[in-house]
């Protein structure tokens, strides 16, 4: 289900010489990275390797101590969280953020409202917003629990929801954070096997954190692996695989 990347196709995100620090600890050590339109781009690393902290730093919830990220050729390194996802950048995390006293339908409803800046609870489910609610249902497979309230959601199901969420935000860069943790070994291909032909089909770029080598072979464009804060490899899988440095670092 990979695609070939397109090296033509124009550049969505790029950061360039970025870098951050806590206390002692290089998070991002002079960090170069272009994302380019419509691609899925796995990142890989042991823990503590930075992959979080750079969707960190691309969604504003960590500001760099130097260096720029632009998005569609804009900086947005000294923007805020929610100007970033105004401009189209989403993300949804390894643990669901959801609203549990909320079922999956008004969830994806309070997405949609997020996306038009309607913010009144109180009148937050008009027709509109209802219907195109209503398609992402459809879209992600969720009818059977539309009406279920999310904590009473199977781990995998939670996953969809929250990613079904953050697509109602109608973003052109999508973040995803370890999508299949915490989730059976049978189950993490059917949350992917949902995904990816949603991802394909609207044509959104993805960026994925991934341990589950699996889940990079089998789905992922291309692939860049952290170690120390630092971009090591970048390539196809097989190319990452056959890197020595990345497979007694990274992967061993």
């Amino acid at each position: 289900m990979t695609h070939t990347p397109d090296t033509t196709a124009p550049i969505l995100l790029e950061a360039s010489h970025i870098s951050v620090r806590f206390g002692g600890v290089t998070a991002a050590d002079d960090i170069n990275l272009q994302v380019r339109q419509s691609e899925v781009l796995g990142v890989i690393g042991s823990n503590g390797s930075g992959k979080s902290t750079f969707l960190n730093l691309c969604t504003g919830y960590i500001r760099a101590a130097a260096g720029e990220i632009r998005f569609q050729g804009r900086p947005i390194t000294h923007l805020s969280p929610r100007e970033i996802t105004r401009l189209g950048i989403a993300r949804a995390f390894q643990h669901p953020q959801l609203f549990l006293d909320k079922t999956v339908l008004q969830s994806i409803v309070l997405g949609v409202a997020c996306r038009n800046r309607f913010w009144s609870l109180g009148t937050v489910f008009q027709p509109g917003y209802r219907a195109k609610a209503d398609a992402i249902v459809r879209t992600f497979g969720l009818g059977d629990y539309a009406d279920t309230l999310n904590s009473a959601l199977p781990e995998g199901v939670k996953k969809l929801s929250d990613i079904a969420i953050a697509m109602a935000l109608e973003p052109s860069l999508l973040l995803l954070d370890e999508p299949t943790s915490s989730v059976s070994s049978a189950n993490k291909f059917i949350i992917m096997d949902t995904l990816m032909p949603i991802l394909r089909n609207s044509g959104v770029t993805t960026i994925i954190v991934e341990h589950d080598m699996e889940i990079v072979e089998r789905y992922m464009d291309r692939v860049v692996a952290w170690d120390s804060g630092q971009i090591i490899a970048e390539g196809s899988f097989s190319d990452i695989m056959r890197n020595e440095d990345v497979r007694q670092r990274v992967t061993g």
